[in-house]
């Protein structure tokens, strides 16, 4: 097996189809487009709307971090058109992983789905930080204050960028939070995607509540500079505006999530791109709406606190006061869909590099009832449990991006070879301009990474480094040539 083997998408889509006519347990084709859409909204909405939008506007953008979405949306856009067109193509688990090894080989595929690890499963992690801020904010309210011993992470970052140890020994909450939603996961794809589609429905109307009612109280003096003059570290100014859009570019992980599930979609060529372009839409106006009505009800440098949503809504004064319980539930009810969906496409993920050989048998073993791949749905929920427990979301919301934005130029690119190599494979959708949109996707991604922090490239670097080494010694040895099934 090659560094660069490559498997094409008929023999992706071939291998998915041999495992369906084996009579082994299978995937659960169940989702429809509404499904997906509802999955997209559910892992994208959560923290970026709840959390990253008060630390990006009070370190990096100001009142512009609305300019800061609509940047990140713009990338996220072109990527999404490319996702829709790999998608239609290739109809199997794994999302850009898959995509990767269809085009560019098996070793940019491990890098592909090693970053997607730091998308997914650290995401789920960082956004279960999140949701323990706002548990805590919600039952300080109920006279019921938490522990900050148990509800703080024991490392943080200081100012100049490193990390160091603080006060706190472990984040109960969030790991409690990460374990509730591996049960839900462990019990299939049904189940989860009711989950989901409750919890979705909430956290939108409260966002939307929040919109509406807060638009009556927005001082627009707090807009005033809206772009505010670059300091000395680069912050602010249009230099803040791009920044901002790497750090929230966390804000638009999770859409591309729906990619990961195309094998348990119904009509995977005609419902992705439904999904992937719909969630996206949703997202984006949510997300100007919410980041222009918290600058707008308090100072951009009060917002950089665990729950910014709260202390916006706070600083209205009496006329607002009934909205931050609501606030307070919405938020943990979005953050908990967001969790839901990130450890989902996580365990696909792992369930589609297993199935290559990539790593071991076990996350690719599916449970005869609940159809699920239990054994990397246990491993994934582990591992979130104690990185949820651990670090803050500051830490982890860089490196998220990061890895995402790398994992987002593999996408554009595979979108743009397999033009030259597959032109005659059947596509349900296209990305229309071909190649530019690809390309300024790709170039856009690599742009928003350079304008991240030293340190997050320093931890990035020493993520793919380890990613290398497992590789090195376990996957390059064990990955099958033969085909993507045939060791099941």
């Amino acid at each position: 097996m090659g560094l660069w083997t490559r498997k094409s998408a008929a023999e992706l889509c071939a291998a998915a189809g041999d495992q369906l006519e084996s009579g082994k347990p299978t995937l659960d084709r169940h989702l429809g487009a509404g499904n997906l859409m509802l999955m997209g909204v559910g892992g994208t909405i959560g923290a970026g709307i709840f959390v990253i939008t008060g630390v990006a506007a009070a370190q990096f953008s100001g009142p512009a971090v609305v300019l800061s979405f609509v940047v990140a949306g713009l990338v996220c856009l072109c990527t999404a058109l490319c996702y829709a067109e790999l998608a239609s193509m290739m109809p199997v688990a794994g999302g850009a992983y898959t995509y990767s090894y269809a085009t560019l080989g098996q070793l940019v595929a491990w890098i592909v789905g090693w970053c997607l690890t730091l998308e997914y499963m650290v995401a789920g992690s960082a956004v279960a930080v999140g949701w323990s801020g706002y548990l805590g904010n919600l039952l300080s309210h109920a006279g019921i204050p938490l522990l900050p011993a148990l509800s703080n992470a024991p490392f943080m970052l200081d100012d100049a960028h490193r990390i160091v140890r603080s006060d706190a020994l472990f984040n109960l909450p969030a790991a409690l939070l990460v374990a509730a939603i591996v049960v839900v996961i462990l019990m299939g794809i049904r189940k989860s995607a009711k989950a989901n589609g409750v919890l979705v429905g909430i956290k939108v109307g409260v966002i939307l509540l929040v919109i509406l009612c807060g638009a009556f109280y927005v001082d627009t003096e707090n807009w005033k500079p809206f772009i505010p003059p670059e300091n000395e570290q680069g912050r602010f100014g249009l230099p803040g505006i791009f920044a901002g859009a790497g750090v929230i570019f966390f804000s638009y992980v999770g859409f591309d999530g729906v990619a990961t599930s195309a094998q348990e979609a119904r009509n995977p060529q005609r419902d992705m791109s439904l999904g992937l372009l719909g969630a996206l839409a949703v997202c984006s106006i949510l997300y100007i709406g919410m980041s222009l009505v918290m600058t707008g009800l308090v100072p951009y440098r009060n917002l950089d606190v665990p729950n910014p949503a709260v202390v916006a809504i706070e600083a209205a004064g009496p006329g607002l006061a009934w909205l931050v319980p609501l606030v307070n539930i919405g938020a943990m009810i979005g953050l908990a869909s967001v969790v839901l969906i990130a450890i989902y496409s996580q365990t696909r993920l792992f369930y589609a590099m297993s199935c290559d050989g990539l790593l071991p048998r076990m996350f690719r073993t599916i449970h005869p009832n609940y159809r699920t791949p239990w054994g990397s749905t246990l491993v994934v929920g582990v591992a979130c449990f104690f990185i949820a427990g651990l670090f803050p979301v500051s830490i982890l919301g860089e490196l998220v991006s990061m890895g995402t934005m790398l994992a987002f130029i593999m996408v554009c690119l595979a979108v743009i070879v397999l033009r030259y190599r597959e032109p005659n494979t059947p596509r349900g959708f296209r990305v229309p301009f071909a190649p530019l949109i690809p390309f300024v996707g790709a170039a856009s991604c690599l742009y928003l990474m350079l304008s991240l922090p030293h340190g997050t490239w320093v931890r990035l670097l020493a993520w793919l480094a380890i990613g290398l080494l497992i590789y090195a010694f376990y996957g390059y040895r064990r990955a099958n040539a033969a085909g993507r099934l045939s060791q099941i």
